[in-house]
C-alpha cells in the first residue's frame, strides 16, 4: 500500500511538471537556439528555442539599444555643432 501511494504521488508530481512545461517562456538566445538545433540534428530531440523564437525574444532589446545609441549620437552631433559655432564666432571676432 505504501509503495502504491508513493508511486501515485511521484506520477502526480511528474505529470504536473510536464503540464506546466509549455507555459514557461524559454527566453531564447542565439546560443540556446544553436544548441537546440545541434541537439535536434544529432539526437533527434531539441529544445524549444529556434530561430523564430530567438528573433522574437531578442528584437525588442536590440531596438531599444539601437534607439539609445541613436539618441546618444544625436546628442554628440549637437554638441560638436555647438562647438563649431562657438569657434566660428571666435574667429569672426578676432
Amino acid at each position: 500500500m505504501r509503495h502504491r501511494t508513493l508511486l501515485l504521488a511521484t506520477l502526480f508530481i511528474a505529470g504536473s511538471q510536464i503540464a506546466h512545461a509549455g507555459v514557461i517562456n524559454p527566453d531564447c538566445t542565439v546560443s540556446k537556439a544553436a544548441k537546440s538545433t545541434a541537439m535536434k540534428a544529432t539526437v533527434g530531440v531539441g529544445g524549444r528555442c529556434d530561430a523564430k523564437e530567438t528573433v522574437k525574444d531578442q528584437t525588442p532589446d536590440a531596438v531599444k539599444n539601437g534607439v539609445s545609441d541613436v539618441k546618444q549620437t544625436k546628442s554628440n552631433v549637437q554638441s560638436v555643432g555647438h562647438n563649431v559655432s562657438n569657434t566660428v564666432d571666435v574667429i569672426k571676432n578676432n
